[in-house]
């Protein structure tokens, strides 16, 4: 049975992923979800946004006017946002975290455009959770020394005396789980809530909802974003520690 990837007013409550369609890949039958979907339409129209941006910005002005001050706003707060918390390492992460940034944001509000969030799905904050993890270990390897890393995981007694070992391994395999549930977890319960008021009200809620929507979209939206792009940042600081 094939779901509308639209949320709308219907008294079949319903905020699961469903499947579109499906075809045959190498003998094995492959859906299309409703996740799919929706997050084509927000890489769609964010490629096509960066595409234009990019366009203007080869052909920008000193003085910036219009799209282009809109651009250079978003780029300048973006990374003002990681130099605050990475400091001097921060021009190698600009890229990622403003694309994550950028994504989770516009992912997390598309329900304002009627979509079921991607984001409320954990297939897609799951790996966001994954990435953050290998760039914390890619960080501590790189810059810190293996006694350094032992005597961390060891920490709070001697590293000769590693009790506290599994307890710490559990811990940071924790983090990628803990930061994909927080976002997922947030997102899916705003969805949940609008799907209600939605479902149970019909037409009646055509307009009054508005305000719902500026807090579980917008508000929660961002604020969820920001969250996650500061918990990586303060991760990938801390792999990194004093040794530049």
């Amino acid at each position: 049975m094939e779901h509308g990837i639209l949320l709308s007013a219907s008294s079949d409550i319903d905020v699961m992923v469903h499947g579109v369609f499906k075809y045959s890949f190498f003998g094995h039958e492959v859906w299309i979800t409703t996740t799919h979907v929706c997050l084509m339409i927000v890489m769609i129209i964010l490629i096509s946004f960066s595409i234009v941006a990019g366009s203007v910005m080869r052909k920008g002005t000193e003085v910036p006017g219009g799209f282009q001050n809109v651009v250079e706003l978003i780029v300048e707060k973006l990374d003002g946002m990681v130099d605050m918390t990475i400091g001097k390492n921060a021009a190698k992460y600009y890229n990622y975290i403003g694309t994550v940034f950028i994504f989770i944001l516009f992912s997390n509000i598309s329900g304002l455009l009627g979509l079921r969030p991607p984001t409320a799905d954990y297939g897609v904050t799951f790996p966001l959770g994954v990435l953050t993890f290998i760039l914390i270990h890619y960080n501590q390897f790189k810059y810190q020394k293996p006694k350094d890393i032992w005597k961390d995981m060891c920490s709070p007694l001697p590293p000769w005396l590693p009790v506290w070992l599994p307890i710490n391994v559990i811990s940071e395999i924790a983090v990628p789980i803990s930061l994909s549930l927080r976002l997922f977890a947030n997102i899916l319960s705003g969805t949940i809530m609008m799907t209600l008021v939605y479902g149970l009200l019909g037409w009646i809620a055509a307009i009054w909802p508005a305000a719902l929507h500026v807090y579980f979209d917008l508000f929660s939206g961002a604020i969820q974003t920001y969250v996650f792009c500061m918990l990586t940042m303060t991760y990938i600081n801390n792999a990194i520690g004093e040794t530049e």
